[in-house]
This record gives C-alpha cells, structure tokens and sequence, in this order.
C-alpha cells in the first residue's frame, strides 16, 4: 500500500519500507512518529479512503543537508556577499502505511513534579500589601512654590 503524506511543506510518495528525508521533526532517533496529514492512499490501481489511513515512520537521525552557497554581487560598485546555509533536516524509515492502525505513541516520562504536590499540601501564598497609593506619594513630594512677582523696573533720572 502507498500513501501521499504531506509534512514541512512538501509531498512525498511513501509505501511501507521507504526511507525519506524530511524538514526537521521533533524527537530523536529511535523514536517513533504519525505522519498525519495524508492526502491520498491507495494500492495498485485503487485508491482508498485517505482519512482512515495512517502513516507511522520511525526516526533513523536528525541530521543537515548539503551547504547552499548565497553569493550577492552589483557589478561596478565593488559589492561581495557570500553566505552558506544548511538546513535541518530529519531522516525517516516508513515502518506501516494502512488503514485505521495508530501507531504506538511515545513513552512518556513518569511526572515526579506532580506525585510530590499530591503528596505534599499546598502553601497558601501570603497575602502581599497593597501598593501606596499616589496621594501617599503626592504628600511625600514637596510642593512647588509659587514665583514670586518681579517689581516693575525703575527709570532713572539724568
């Protein structure tokens, strides 16, 4: 059976035993994943109903691509750039492609944070102070005198 799953932006044609390399998924190596949003399934010729299906994959490695070299230039105006990019990338072996079969889930780890709050009761917080409010800091605050008047200037007699 062969299945058209769509994951990282791009589409692949995957069937039971396939090894594909695909943008970076979360997990390590050993771990297993669903590949859920499958577009088209089918076997042969016929086509099966792509919602009932379900891809599970396991990862080999998470690993990077090829380096891509970016290089910039304006001709005459003595303007270089180069740059290199290398995309994450994971590498996945398709262990089944069929219908209504999940795929076994992660184990989880065993919560300790949450066995010893049940165990423990909780401490209520103290209750904190209200903050001044700004009449209190008005008060602290000199007040501003206000300027006094100038005397008009006097003439002077010659």
């Amino acid at each position: 059976m062969f299945a058209v799953v769509r994951t990282g932006g791009k589409q692949y044609r995957v069937a039971a035993g396939d090894k594909i390399a695909v943008e970076k998924l979360a997990g390590e190596a050993g771990d297993t994943v669903t590949l859920g949003d499958v577009l088209l399934a089918g076997e042969g010729d016929s086509i099966a109903d792509a919602s009932k299906v379900s891809v599970s994959a396991e990862i080999i490695a998470q690993a990077r691509s090829e380096k891509v070299v970016v290089f910039k230039k304006r001709r005459r105006h003595n303007y270089r750039r180069k740059a290199g990019h290398r995309q994450s990338m994971t590498l996945l072996r398709i262990t089944d492609v069929g219908e209504g079969k999940k795929a076994p889930a992660k184990k989880a780890a065993p919560k300790k944070e949450a066995s010893e709050e049940k165990k423990a009761p909780a401490k209520k917080p103290a209750a904190k102070k209200a903050a001044p409010k700004k009449e209190a800091a008005e008060k602290k605050a000199p007040a501003k005198k206000p300027a006094a008047k100038k005397a008009p200037a006097k003439k002077k007699a010659d």
